[in-house]
């Protein structure tokens, strides 16, 4: 794949009734809405964008500080380290492609013996996307023959370009990356383990962390033996890391902050460069119709969220719709200013106690960080 696919400077995708067509500016006349915005997302962007989040750019090894109380932390880096540096020559470029469509198979890399994934296991807290990420910068590979992206961002990418043109676009990778491997879902849990299957024959090399499963929250904070049952017949290829430390999940959802007044989330709006402004159960209506691999692209150019009339989402295929969301936001760094109802109210009961818990567990607690950054645009320091 050419290198000119690593996180390119422009992508003229976005279409906005504040701006021309195919065009994505934050005029100075106000806050655009997200309501207009209809992306449409070529496919090299989709695989160019599965990199670190911009939150973990600059993230190394040495960055990772690990707690001299926690050895596991350390004994994890130096893993990391030797597997990052093995990698140098495990894949030659274009080698392995052709194996895997069977033409010049006599051609194709020999694949080290061992296991060819990492996968990482620990609490919430314990820097797992931290050493994930500097897992990729390690990678002696040009970017565009590394992917990092969530476990719904793949099986976003294969909904985008169907399996078998996601198996060919892969699998002249170096590395990929899957943080928060999904265990809630039996059917993305089987699709993403078939597409990791053909990945490995290709040669490619497997890292990734996951969630612990529902039910299991109160059970102790390691997943690897779900892990490794789930993706079943990819455990053999699988080097499971422990890394232990404090699991701030038991600590608890921080509290939300007070949502501000329609007006003062309005004034905000206009008066901040680069933020959108919507209400919110339009907002949730418009998701519907924008395919989540896309909203990321639906946020470009932002440098605020402001939304008014917060309240509770009314069923889980819009809870879902917007935890893809809140990722998305809290990937890019954005703030949300928000009028009605406070972040942790947005899902009933029977949702965080169902089945996908941990997601919106997840998706409270970004917005709620992402409310806090956002108090400097209603109280200027």
């Amino acid at each position: 794949m050419p290198g000119s696919l690593a996180r390119p400077v422009a992508w003229g995708t976005v279409s906005s009734s504040s701006s021309a067509p195919g065009l994505s500016p934050i005029t100075d006349a106000g806050p655009v809405s997200l309501c207009t915005r209809q992306p449409h997302v070529p496919a090299d962007r989709l695989v160019a964008e599965m990199v670190p989040p911009p939150r973990f750019d600059s993230v190394r090894f040495s960055t990772y500080i690990p707690d001299p109380n926690q050895p596991s932390q350390t004994e994890a880096v130096g893993v990391l380290e030797g597997f990052a540096t093995g990698l140098g020559g495990a894949h030659a470029v274009g080698g392995a492609r052709r194996g895997f469509l069977g033409l010049g198979r006599s051609k194709a890399p020999k694949v080290p013996a061992g296991p060819r994934g990492v996968y990482l296991d620990g609490g919430y807290g314990v820097g797992k996307t931290h050493l994930l990420a500097s897992l990729w910068h390690a990678t002696p590979a040009e970017p565009a023959l590394k992917a990092f992206g969530t476990f719904v961002e793949l099986t976003n990418l294969v909904g985008a370009l169907g399996f078998q043109q996601t198996v060919r676009t892969l699998s002249g990778h170096r590395l990929l990356c899957i943080d928060e491997f999904e265990l809630d879902d039996p059917g993305d849990t089987v699709l993403v383990s078939t597409l990791l299957g053909k990945l490995v024959e290709a040669g490619v090399a497997l890292a990734a962390t996951s969630n612990t499963l529902p039910g299991k929250l109160g059970e102790g904070r390691f997943a690897s033996a779900d892990f490794l049952r789930e993706i079943q017949g990819l455990s053999a290829h699988f080097r499971a890391l422990r890394i232990d430390g404090e699991d701030y999940r038991h600590r608890g959802l921080p509290d939300a902050p007070a949502p501000y007044s329609d007006e003062q989330v309005t004034k905000a709006a206009y008066a901040t460069e680069g933020a959108s402004l919507d209400d919110f159960p339009h907002l949730l209506e418009h998701l519907a119709k924008v395919h989540p691999s896309r909203y990321g692209a639906l946020t470009d150019g932002l440098k605020a969220v402001c939304l008014t009339d917060v309240g509770a989402v009314p069923d889980q295929s819009t809870a879902l719709r917007l935890v893809v969301l809140a990722d998305r936001l809290y990937d890019r760094e954005v703030p949300v200013l928000a009028s009605g109802l406070p972040f942790d109210r947005l899902f009933s009961e029977e949702m965080l106690n169902g089945g996908y818990r941990k997601k919106y567990f997840r998706a409270i607690s970004r917005l709620t960080a992402l409310a806090r950054d956002a108090k400097r645009l209603v109280e200027p320091l």
